[in-house]
């Protein structure tokens, strides 16, 4: 058994559920019909995702439907039309893109804007929902592509594991894509200046 999955046994025994959903993004990715790729935006490849000290980055195929998992914070409003791309290393890390065409521009920027509430509050729920979990959320700022990108982080912390998070939501045109990367550790491991860069690639590949 890999290391990557004996975390992922250890996270789900120790955070009974609702509270598994804090692991997002590290189950093994979903065998579902993969999505064609002229029919959506483009999406990450591996090598653009901030590098790993101790593994490359592999991917799933673009996949139409909501990840599998949910991921935690943002989950809840992706709707069935999300097309997904879930990202892993060898260890711990791991990360998931989700991207949702809207019918217009206002509705992309409507729905940018619920996501970006659920990030600003997501510790605050996941603490309330689950008395054993402590979690913090950062703001780190907007990034200047297309019509915006913002940055979160949230730690978790539950039974001696720790966890931090990045998301990201952007907008390009009718197009939202929502970016999380994870992995153990706390703030202080957590690779803004990459995930930033990361972000932006994602944006500017949405067309």
């Amino acid at each position: 058994m890999t290391t990557r999955n004996r975390r992922v046994r250890r996270v789900h025994a120790a955070l009974a559920a609702p509270v598994a959903v804090v692991a997002v993004g590290l189950g093994t990715v979903p065998a579902t019909a993969a999505a064609p790729a002229a029919a959506t935006p483009r999406f990450l490849e591996p090598g653009e995702l901030p590098p790993n000290a101790s593994s490359d980055w592999y991917a799933g195929d673009v996949t139409a439907g909501q990840p599998d998992p949910l991921p935690f914070c943002v989950g809840e409003a992706l709707p069935s039309t999300t097309v997904h791309r879930q990202f892993w290393t060898d260890f711990d890390t791991n990360a998931v893109q989700a991207t949702v065409v809207e019918s217009s521009v206002r509705r992309a920027q409507e729905f940018a804007a619920l996501l970006r509430k659920d990030l600003a509050g997501c510790a605050r729920k996941v603490m309330a929902e689950n008395p054993d979990v402590t979690a913090q959320s950062r703001y780190y700022g907007r990034l200047n592509v297309e019509e915006g990108a913002e940055v979160f982080g949230v730690h978790t912390e539950s039974y001696g594991a720790s966890d931090i998070h990045l998301f990201s939501v952007g907008v390009d045109g009718t197009t939202v894509t929502v970016v999380r990367w994870g992995q153990m550790g706390t703030f202080a491991q957590a690779q803004v200046a990459d995930f930033e860069a990361t972000t932006v690639t994602a944006v500017k590949k949405l067309y």
